[in-house]
């Protein structure tokens, strides 16, 4: 089993690396900094949105994202509020980019 990284961390990371592709990001809400779960809203630029957030693969056990919403953003944001009255630990980010670009796959 790895140690995982601290959220904080991880958070920065993936934001330069967005950076590093021209792919605007923007920290919506902070969370904690060593164990805030994250959330990754993809806004597509066309008035749709998709939201992520950190699952495990039940069959390898791996840690993967998984969707939890799509859908016309303002439905989006309307279900990242309600996980943020669930979880104030949580981070959200928001990356804006209308080709679907997240870069989450590389960010495991």
């Amino acid at each position: 089993m790895s140690a995982r990284l601290a959220s904080g961390l991880w958070v920065a990371a993936y934001l330069k690396r967005l950076q590093m592709q021209g792919i605007p990001a923007y920290v919506i809400a902070r969370g904690d900094d060593v164990a805030g779960a994250v959330l990754v809203k993809l806004a597509l630029m066309d008035g749709t949105a998709r939201a992520f957030q950190r699952g495990y693969d039940l069959q390898s056990g791996a840690r993967v994202w998984q969707l939890l919403i799509e859908g016309p953003e303002p439905d989006v944001d309307a279900a990242i509020t309600r996980q943020r009255s669930f979880d104030p630990d949580l981070w959200v980010i928001e990356v804006e980019d209308a080709r679907g670009r997240d870069l989450l796959s590389e960010m495991e």
